[in-house]
């Protein structure tokens, strides 16, 4: 078996060739086949979020080095524990990784991915960036019928958090706009999974016109450079005084402020990104508006289903995928952080 991690934080990503472990239990052995790179990863190789004002949060707690990063998991089920059902060996699945500890008030009421003891793949225990990974139930292994896998891959993390933050604007959207801050991987699966949701004005805006370019091809009714003075103008008054539901990709100072500003009144706010800062808001504003500022982090496993038997239907338009070497991954982290990145790269072991 073998895999890329770092041994030390911000460190070099290097191979480890270790013994292919055996499934016990409920445990099923997945084949990886493909694994996408999402900004989580960087965040977690980093070892710190910054929190703005100089200030940086400590995630380098919570797992063993060397480590695996790698959660955007899709695979052939190779190997099953005595006592696992639900899951047959050959089986094509990908993999919902925000797995808790199954024993706390926040799983038992279904919100694994918020678990305060998480045993997240790729997070806390060891993930995707490797050729094979256990997984501790076949509850978390999701059937994605003909999508191929570097594509099925996505919709563990960026898919689904795109879903989720969507999920939580349904009302706002309904009849009035929907404004994506960010057109990168996320934010572009977003305005993918929306047009399967909503019937609804959907409006991306960024620094890069070329992403940008790729939304409006994408199904962006309207796309706009947030470098351009006049955008909060234009939105405004594109949608009446501002738009009933803004989700955040990016989550930075900068774009949580923008985002705030083409809010229309009763509308909703939702910051998905990590990219970091503070923000400091009216609270006067808040009222008088009658807004909600609101964070989505990741997604529920009830809500992994719900996005799976859309993406078998064939409604969710796909995303570009990049399928790149597992032998790439640092390169693949570094390209992403720079901001190179259209749509998701994939790793294939």
């Amino acid at each position: 078996m073998k895999s890329y991690q770092f041994s030390e934080y911000g460190g070099a990503l290097q191979p480890s060739d270790h013994k292919t472990p055996t499934p016990q239990g409920d445990e099923a052995l997945v084949r990886i086949r493909a694994c996408g790179v999402c900004h989580s990863d960087i965040h977690m190789w980093d070892g710190h979020f910054d929190l703005g004002n100089g200030r940086e949060l400590d995630i380098s707690r919570g797992r063993s080095l060397p480590f695996t990063l790698g959660h955007e998991i899709a695979g052939e089920v190779v190997a099953v524990g005595p006592t696992s059902e639900g899951v047959s060996v050959g089986a094509q699945r990908v993999v919902f990784p925000w797995i808790g500890c199954s024993d706390c008030p926040v799983c038992h009421a279904g919100n694994e991915h918020l678990c305060p003891r998480p045993q997240a793949l790729g997070t806390n225990v060891d993930g995707g960036f490797s050729d094979h990974v256990m997984v501790p139930h076949a509850r978390y292994l999701f059937d994605h019928g003909d999508v191929p896998a570097e594509l099925a891959s996505t919709y563990a993390c960026s898919g689904l958090t795109a879903y989720s933050a969507l999920d939580k604007v349904k009302e706002q959207a309904a009849g009035r706009t929907l404004v994506i801050i960010g057109g990168g991987g996320v934010g572009f699966a977003a305005l993918r999974v929306a047009q399967a949701l909503f019937d609804t004005q959907l409006i991306v805006t960024d620094i890069d016109d070329t992403k940008l370019q790729a939304a409006k091809e994408g199904g962006a009714a309207y796309v706009f450079n947030v470098n351009d003075e006049e955008t909060p103008k234009e939105i405004k008054k594109l949608t009446g005084g501002g738009s009933g539901a803004v989700i955040d990709f990016v989550g930075s100072e900068a774009s949580a402020k923008f985002g705030l500003k083409i809010l229309g009144n009763s509308g909703a706010l939702i910051v998905v990104g990590l990219f970091g800062g503070a923000l400091a808001v009216p609270l006067p504003l808040i009222v008088l508006k009658h807004i909600t500022i609101r964070g989505s982090f990741l997604g529920s496993l009830e809500q992994m289903g719900e996005l799976m038997e859309l993406v078998r239907s064939g409604e969710v338009p796909s995303i570009p995928v990049e399928p790149r070497p597992l032998a790439q991954a640092q390169q693949a982290l570094e390209d992403l952080r720079g901001g190179q990145i259209l749509g998701r790269v994939v790793l294939v072991p």
